[in-house]
């Protein structure tokens, strides 16, 4: 019955007790049959006889001593995790600044991701989960080998796309185009767009492209957006069709980002794309990671859209690649905006 009674308890404090240490409580303690079960007349001071009982009885002392080290413990860890969530964005600061080599000048966490906004000799540079986005000072190298391909090549595009680009980067370089009558930029988060449209300093670095009359901004998930806006009645309107398509992605480093880089979202996106119009997808490295690059253009042909790689050179990222996804052959643009 103690050995039963042990057994109760070490399940209760999480299995303290090991299947050895429950044997030797039971040869330790009596057989059934040798524990006399006092009578009524014994009265209520009768006690079991034996060595038996008293070493069941030990034996129960030293699992309540065990049980009560395994609640200190227990309450110890708890502690711990109750006050690492209260400190834990000043845990995070403090990380932060051993991580991040110029001086933060600004950080926040929304439900998707951590935002962190540096300054340093070289200008702002943006970090998404600690990855770099965008450096202040090269990153017009990036969004303009992004967007001009494909909208000067088009000649006067009218209605644009961006899929990401929550910054307003690629929608400031859209913008340099008088033709365009709408942009509309699809970001999952809306911290980001809120950030990049509201704060000076982050408002300045996209011209105040996410303030411009001609730009809606819808946050949702890019994939399901596609889904739900594609249907007969709006292909027949052609109001769900594009001129030019911006994808600007975060490299695919997990499955909610991985499944932007299918067969299935480019089928998708061909069906948003007009007859004569272009979609660009940034592609990662080319040279450091060539797999995956040719890997996004295998997929790309997959869905019967042809695809036209090039590379541009960004320092802060080394060679950078693109795609053109088109369902004509794309052509080297005539002319380019003024200024570039």
């Amino acid at each position: 019955i103690a050995a039963r009674s042990l057994a109760v308890l070490a399940r209760q404090a999480g299995n303290a007790f090991s299947a050895a240490s429950i044997a030797r409580l039971v040869s330790a303690a009596p057989a059934l049959g040798t524990v006399p079960i006092p009578s009524p007349a014994a009265g209520p001071c009768a006690r079991m006889s034996g060595a038996g009982a008293g070493g069941a009885g030990r034996a129960v002392r030293r699992a309540l001593r065990r049980c009560a080290a395994v609640a200190c413990a227990g309450g110890l860890t708890v502690s711990a995790l109750a006050g690492g969530l209260a400190l834990a964005e000043q845990i995070t600061t403090l990380a932060e600044d051993k991580f991040y080599h110029d001086r933060i000048v600004l950080a926040a966490a929304s439900p998707y991701q951590r935002i962190v906004v540096t300054q340093g000799r070289t200008g702002h540079k943006l970090f998404l989960n600690g990855n770099l986005q965008f450096a202040e000072r090269d990153e017009y190298r990036y969004h303009e080998a992004l967007v001009h391909p494909a909208m000067s090549a088009f000649g006067a595009p009218r209605r644009v796309a961006v899929l990401g680009g929550g910054d307003g980067m690629a929608v400031r370089e859209i913008l340099k185009y008088p033709s365009v009558e709408s942009v509309t930029l699809v970001e999952l988060d809306p911290h980001m767009t809120g950030l990049f449209a509201r704060d000076p300093a982050m408002s300045r670095l996209n011209a105040g492209a996410l303030q411009s009359p001609k730009l809606q901004i819808v946050n949702t998930d890019a994939f399901q957006w596609l889904q739900q806006d594609v249907g007969p009645q709006a292909s027949r309107a052609g109001g769900d069709t594009f001129d030019v398509i911006i994808v600007d992605f975060p490299d695919p480093t997990n499955f909610s980002i991985g499944k932007l880089y299918t067969n299935t979202f480019y089928s998708l996106l061909a069906q948003r794309l007009s007859a004569s119009g272009y979609a660009v997808i940034q592609t990662t490295s080319p040279l450091v990671a060539r797999h995956s690059f040719w890997t996004v253009a295998a997929t790309i042909e997959s869905v019967g859209l042809r695809a036209t790689p090039y590379h541009a050179n960004v320092p802060s990222f080394g060679e950078w690649g693109f795609i053109v996804a088109s369902h004509r052959p794309w052509h080297m643009p005539a002319s380019l905006p003024d200024g570039l």
